[in-house]
């Protein structure tokens, strides 16, 4: 997960870098609030961030406000980075839009947990935007199934009955044969569409991407992986 820095104190700035680095995040680093505010209008923004509380221009505080009221699909879970400790300072910056805060000189430790923690929160927000997807889907195909259902009952009866019609010597019944494998494999479909499970897309024309049918209809065990304090106690 790529995490954005905004700190016009380079050393502060620096340190933060090579921490989140250590800790297996892409980083992208910022030495004021304009041009976090520039980075997190990108196409790929980070949607996690570290904000100094105290820079010129547009501050931390002012760029949680910011960025909540552009009210983005995509959730930003940012963290206030400051040597406020006051409770009305805290209240201030929660209350901006900020969803946390560490003080300085931050604790790695404990800058390493909040880390974790909206992570985790951004990760539940996706599952939960992928489950509104599915549904959506689910819905789809329960309407397309109930749609197609009757009409292909009616092209397979009307079928078998030409099948019976003509001679088995007859070229016709090669054609009749096609469309008994065309209506068997409409079938295939909409059995595929009631067995979906999960929101799966793929690449499709110009760039746009589609419900990937066969994966999105595949029985998947997910492992949960564990989380909590490693054995020496360290924060994992």
């Amino acid at each position: 997960m790529r995490v954005l820095i905004a700190d016009d104190d380079r050393v502060s700035r620096r340190l933060l870098e090579r921490k989140l680095a250590s800790w297996d995040y892409g980083v992208v680093s910022c030495t004021n609030g304009a041009e976090a505010w520039k980075e997190l209008h990108t196409r790929n923004a980070p949607n996690l961030a570290i904000l100094n509380w105290m820079m010129p221009g547009i501050d931390g505080v002012d760029l949680c406000r910011e960025v909540r009221k552009q009210k983005r699909q995509a959730y930003i879970y940012m963290i206030l980075l400051t040597a406020r400790d006051r409770k009305k300072d805290i209240i201030e910056g929660i209350g901006a839009g900020a969803d946390d805060y560490v003080t300085k000189p931050f604790n790695p430790n404990e800058l390493k947990v909040r880390l974790r923690a909206g992570r985790r929160i951004l990760e539940m927000q996706t599952k939960l935007v992928q489950r509104e997807k599915l549904r959506g889907a689910l819905e789809m195909a329960g309407a397309t199934c109930h749609e197609l259902n009757q009409p292909m009952q009616v092209v397979s009866g009307y079928s078998e009955l030409l099948l019976k019609q003509v001679g088995k010597g007859s070229q016709l019944r090669a054609q009749i044969a096609r469309i008994q494998e065309a209506v068997e494999s409409m079938v295939e479909i909409t059995r595929k569409l009631q067995s979906i499970t999960r929101y799966e897309t793929r690449q499709y024309i110009k760039g746009s991407r589609i419900i990937d049918i066969d994966k999105a209809s595949e029985t998947v065990i997910e492992e949960l992986d564990p989380v909590g304090a490693a054995p020496d106690g360290e924060v994992k």
